[in-house]
């Protein structure tokens, strides 16, 4: 059985003025989620910052989450990393702190063969009994790609690897996937702007960005395609597609913290290296959001 089927918030991990982490704007935030439909939340990724959060503070993040959902909707966190062995760690504690499954990126820097690929993941999959998708998103982990192949043979043959996010962009490479996984990979988007494609090649969903700012409306968009109503879930995305771009014009999640200030969610704070928003991309995707009904 699938971790969750629809859409899945990448969540942001709100600051306070003095970099550490709000968790009381946290909370608020995971109940807006769950009050507007959203199909899981999935912690401690790249748009929550994780690779800035220490080792404690990441932990706790996952905590943190878990105990403010109470069980309504899976709880998915992101413990991946270059080191295999720290990958491990992060993973045990944090079936430890009650995730419902693991969102596991291709090790980044390293740049492992297909073959090192295939060690990690099983790796950090025998170290738990949590199911896990793998995270396969070559613009960052230094062009790596998982390639379909090993995506099958690991969905195959490591009993709680279940499935992938699929962030290349390239239709093309998803479709290999699919036609050769014959139902054993469970797929989900890592693209917001390609969510019904990937629907459409047997996807059960996206882990998503704009779902922070727009929770009701990815849902809707997945909901409505797997409800029959393709033509409806099509309308979504391409109404959504300027919000979209306005969410990627800088990188994530500098522009989804600057959108979640415009809305009173969080203060904008952003760790280094990380800066704040060019007055004039801000602008435009203030716009955009009054365009789409946010703001």
């Amino acid at each position: 059985m699938a971790i969750f089927k629809g859409a899945g918030v990448a969540i942001t991990t709100p600051f306070k003025a003095d970099g550490s982490v709000d968790y009381e704007q946290f909370a608020k935030n995971i109940e807006f989620q769950i009050e507007k439909g959203t199909d899981a939340i999935i912690v401690c990724g790249t748009t929550g910052e994780a690779s800035t959060l220490t080792h404690e503070e990441h932990l706790d993040v996952i905590e943190a989450c878990v105990k403010d959902v109470k069980g309504r909707i899976p709880v998915i966190a992101g413990t991946g990393s270059n080191c295999t062995e720290t990958a491990i760690y992060l993973s045990q504690e944090a079936e430890k702190r009650g995730a419902d499954a693991l969102l596991v990126v291709t090790p980044y820097y390293n740049k492992a063969t297909q073959k090192g690929l295939k060690e990690h993941f099983t790796m950090v999959a025998e170290s738990v009994k949590l199911p896990i998708i793998l995270y396969n998103i070559p613009g960052r982990t230094g062009g790596v790609n998982i390639l379909p192949e090993t995506i099958v043979d690991l969905c195959r043959n490591v009993k709680n690897i279940v499935g992938v996010k699929e962030a290349t962009g390239n239709i093309s490479q998803v479709a290999k996937l699919m036609s050769l996984a014959n139902g054993d990979v469970d797929l989900y988007s890592g693209n917001d702007d390609q969510v019904v494609p990937l629907l459409a090649l047997g996807g059960l969903g996206v882990i998503s960005v704009l779902s922070n700012v727009a929770p009701t409306q990815t849902h809707d968009m997945c909901q409505k395609f797997f409800d029959g109503d393709v033509a409806g879930s099509r309308e979504i995305q391409l109404k959504s597609l300027p919000l979209i771009n306005a969410l990627f014009s800088e990188v994530n999640p500098i522009p989804v913290k600057k959108a979640e200030e415009f809305m009173g969610h969080c203060n904008g704070v952003l760790r280094r290296p990380l800066t704040e928003m060019e007055p004039d991309h801000a602008a435009a995707l203030k716009e955009e959001m009054k365009k789409f009904g946010i703001l």
